[in-house]
């Protein structure tokens, strides 16, 4: 069975997402990095997250604009779209509803190891360990629940402990999704100045 790895960057940005919009639902994208020997058995590893929306998570004209720049940056960066992450307003919700499904097979058609994540609001505290994503695979055509130990995460102890220091000192503040990136476009959606503020945070723990 294929494994999934998830990088302190992507996993902490989901996190710091859900926590800037607690009363909201919020959603992203999973970048990978490109690999031309994809194959239903091969691993994946999630390089990076992309927070995308905490309004209208489903508003087609600016999600198609959002995956258009995304799309874009990923080619750039020798990546593809790998995956969906989303968050439901209500705290025991751990379900993807029809417009996340539609977006996530629509990833699938062009990446046949999709992923689709979902946090778990039941799990999300201030001392949370990093089994709050609830994570599907798309295999033969359909999404199919991963058992957590096909899933891993690097620098487990480290992150554990860097997300509960960014929750604590509200670095979430800092996250920019494309929600805010519209409202003022000289906002950076692609977080970087968080990205470094996240290395950080793993590497002194």
């Amino acid at each position: 069975m294929a494994k999934i790895s998830i990088t302190p960057k992507a996993y902490c940005k989901i996190i710091l997402h859900a926590a800037k919009y607690p009363h909201c639902s919020i959603n992203g994208l999973l970048l990978s990095k490109k690999n031309k020997n994809d194959t239903k058995t091969s691993d994946l590893i999630i390089e990076d997250a992309i927070p995308l929306f905490h309004q209208c998570l489903h508003v087609s004209p600016m999600a198609e604009v959002a995956l258009g720049l995304v799309d874009q940056y990923a080619r750039e960066n020798e990546m593809i779209i790998a995956g969906y992450y989303l968050a439901n307003e209500i705290i025991n919700d751990v379900s993807a509803d029809k417009p996340a499904h539609r977006i996530a097979d629509k990833i699938a058609e062009n990446f046949s190891n999709a992923v689709l994540a979902v946090i778990d609001n039941r799990e999300f505290t201030q001392n949370m360990n990093t089994n709050v994503l609830k994570i599907s695979q798309f295999i033969d055509g359909k999404w199919k629940a991963k058992d957590k130990t096909d899933i891993s995460y690097f620098d487990e102890d480290a992150l554990t402990e860097a997300v509960g220091v960014l929750i604590k000192d509200e670095k979430y503040q800092q996250l920019i999704d494309f929600d805010n990136h519209f409202d003022n476009i000289s906002l950076d959606w692609k977080n970087s100045e968080l990205n470094v503020i996240i290395k950080e945070a793993v590497i002194s723990q």
